[in-house]
């Protein structure tokens, strides 16, 4: 009698513990959000794509507003309004260089003749914008005729190497070779003819001749050579 209640107690005990195993528990509710590495946030999938829609919204007028302001439309007028102002005022100062007049002169001039034995007097045209080109054209009628009964003193072989006019002063500077060289009375025909050459211009009160930059005592080593010459009254 005991052995049967014991059996079937222990009968009860497996098959309560059997109905307990096959039990499932119930799942434990998903937990709320929390902060932290590595944590999962789910999102639902309606609010992810309103964030992607709003994302793309907003990248769109940043794009466009960059190219607006990489644009430079005013930068180039501006710059040839500059270059214009330039050009004009270029244009005038040329026009103003290049109003110089051109001055006509007849002058008297002084050659000998053929034999040496005279002083002769002639005239010549000259045309200058300067006073400094008028003596240098008045130096080079000197050196040329076109009469055949005149010769020239001033042989074409001589270099007029500067001419400078400050305050009456004259100065001339001459290279010679030794083939432009005359004799005592030639030289003293050259001299006379080149003092009353340069003397008929009023402002000319003092007239210096220099070979090579140098105050030579002769010309041509006949004639003494006064530095500087002046005007005879």
């Amino acid at each position: 009698m005991n052995k049967k209640i014991w059996i079937a107690a222990l009968l009860v005990t497996v098959m309560a513990v059997a109905a307990g195993c096959g039990s499932k528990p119930t799942a434990a509710p998903a937990p709320s959000q929390t902060q932290g590495a590595g944590t999962e946030v789910s999102v639902p999938e309606d609010q992810t794509n309103e964030n992607e829609t709003n994302d793309t919204e907003i990248t769109d007028p940043v794009t466009v507003e960059t190219e607006g302001t990489t644009s430079t439309p005013d930068s180039t007028p501006s710059s040839s309004g500059s270059e214009g102002t330039t050009s004009s005022g270029g244009a005038s100062t040329d026009s103003s260089s290049t109003s110089q007049s051109t001055e006509q002169k007849t002058i008297k001039v002084f050659y000998t003749d053929p034999e040496e034995l005279d002083l002769h007097e002639a005239t010549a045209s000259i045309s200058y914008a300067a006073d400094d080109d008028k003596y240098k054209e008045a130096f080079a009628a000197l050196q040329q005729t076109s009469d055949d009964k005149l010769v020239p003193l001033w042989a074409k072989d001589i270099e007029l190497k500067s001419v400078k006019f400050d305050a009456g002063a004259l100065t001339l500077d001459i290279h010679m070779p030794d083939t432009a060289r005359l004799g005592a009375g030639g030289e003293a025909y050259a001299i006379d003819a080149l003092k009353k050459t340069f003397f008929q211009f009023d402002e000319v009160k003092s007239l210096d001749l220099l070979v090579d930059g140098q105050q030579s005592e002769s010309l041509m080593g006949h004639v003494d050579l006064e530095h500087p010459m002046t005007r005879s009254e």
